[in-house]
């Protein structure tokens, strides 16, 4: 199945689709949360060759120490990309107002995709409601989405009953280790928490993490056990 996923227009103009032919290996990145420390040794263990991708869930900045270091990062290197994160969101909707905000930041959070996809794989940050088609998400849905027919982190989660067509990457919501379902794989491991910056790779099926530090405290109860 290599569909492209139907939004409807709120969303399709900020979706991205990539070819895959013309890359190399491909990665999946998890919520990296302005530890640019922590980004910077990952993507030395992923050692990326010219054609390679890697693919951000969103959520580059804020709550960590470097937010402009890892934007710099992703903005200056051409392999590297990245959905829009509801952190990102709070910046361009001028909620967020934090003092290492530069001139043209929050233009450059704005420019981000919504969704980003490619094959059969859909990278968003939030997730989405799988009692509800693609066309009827909103951005807001999609940045968000963490249990639409429960209660917060008290589950039950949307990818408890989500059962394709798309294979969906994101991130959003804290877990203690990667979600990894047929149809799901959730790679917010923490970072910023003093849990581990996540990646997937595509092409071998595998996890690749690295060990982070804690830069905010966080409850057990907002940290959840995917199995």
């Amino acid at each position: 199945m290599n569909t492209k996923p139907q939004f409807g227009n709120g969303v399709e103009a900020q979706h991205e689709r990539f070819e895959t032919d013309s890359h190399g290996d491909i990665y999946i990145v998890g919520d990296v949360h302005g530890s640019r420390i922590i980004l910077e040794r990952l993507l030395t263990k992923l050692e990326l060759e010219d054609d390679d991708l890697v693919v951000f869930v969103g959520d580059l900045v804020r709550k960590g120490p470097d937010s402009p270091g890892v934007v710099d990062l992703v903005r200056e290197d051409p392999r590297l990309v990245s959905v829009r994160g509801n952190n990102e969101q709070k910046v361009v909707r001028g909620d967020k107002h934090p003092d290492w905000l530069r001139e043209d930041d929050r233009e450059y959070f704005e420019s981000l995709p919504v969704a980003i996809s490619f094959n059969d794989v859909l990278v968003v940050h939030g997730g989405i409601d799988p009692q509800q088609s693609l066309s009827d998400h909103t951005v807001e849905e999609l940045l968000t989405m963490r249990s639409p027919h429960g209660d917060g982190y008290d589950g039950p989660f949307w990818y408890d009953d989500y059962d394709g067509p798309y294979r969906v990457f994101f991130g959003h919501t804290v877990h203690d280790q990667p979600v990894e379902r047929e149809h799901a794989v959730g790679l917010d491991t923490g970072c910023v928490y003093g849990g581990t910056l996540t990646a997937y790779d595509y092409r071998n099926d595998e996890f690749l993490t690295v060990e982070a530090k804690t830069h905010q405290e966080r409850a057990n109860s907002k940290i959840v056990d995917p199995a």
